[in-house]
């Protein structure tokens, strides 16, 4: 069973949550707690549902399925930021609170669909930048790479010698601080450098 402590700063709020948790073959209720009184509430709980207040969220470090509203972008994103494992909407089927609830407690993240674009790219970290970027040709040269082009059909497709695609490569391995053609290729698919 996993215990879920309920937090929400409205009463109704607290006892719809409680009625679905209580509801639930795999969820039992370890409690409820206003939001202004959450610090310390939770000690046997496993999980805690919250309800997002209308200001700053801070999450106990418990794992945490924070509900907020489905146009509140914004607030999803301040959730996952202040540590929730997890954001859903608030009009959320008690089937998707519990798949949530779940998820959370085994270790996943969860992230609803409507919030996923803006949460993952706010929370996904950036590569860091290179010192010297690459040449258009440089970029041409590696996107054939990337694709398992053998240096002679890269000089064949770009119209260069297959000497010039060498010193590309050189070039392109000296900025990627890489050894191999195969380590090249992972750093540009990583770093955003080619589509695929």
């Amino acid at each position: 069973m996993i215990r879920v402590l309920i937090a929400a700063r409205s009463r109704v709020v607290r006892a719809g949550l409680e009625a679905l948790v209580r509801s639930s073959s795999v969820m039992e209720l370890a409690g409820t707690a206003d939001l202004t009184l959450l610090s310390g509430a939770g000690a046997t709980a496993d999980v805690v549902l919250m309800d997002a207040p209308e200001t700053g969220i801070e999450p106990p470090a418990l794992p945490t399925v924070v509900l907020v509203e489905a146009a509140d972008v914004e607030a999803a994103s301040a959730a996952m930021r202040a540590g929730a494992r997890g954001v859903i909407s608030r009009e959320a089927t008690p089937e998707e609170v519990e798949a949530a609830i779940q998820a959370v407690h085994a270790g996943l993240i969860v992230v609803a669909s409507e919030f996923a674009g803006t949460v993952i790219a706010e929370t996904r970290p950036q590569p860091e930048a290179l010192s010297e970027p690459l040449s258009e040709r440089e970029l041409d040269v590696l996107a054939l790479v990337v694709e398992g082009l053998s240096n002679k059909l890269i000089a064949h497709r770009l119209s260069i010698t297959e000497h010039t695609v060498k010193t590309h490569m050189t070039s392109i391995l000296a900025k990627l601080g890489v050894a191999s053609r195969t380590e090249a290729a992972s750093q540009a698919i990583r770093r955003g450098l080619v589509m695929l």
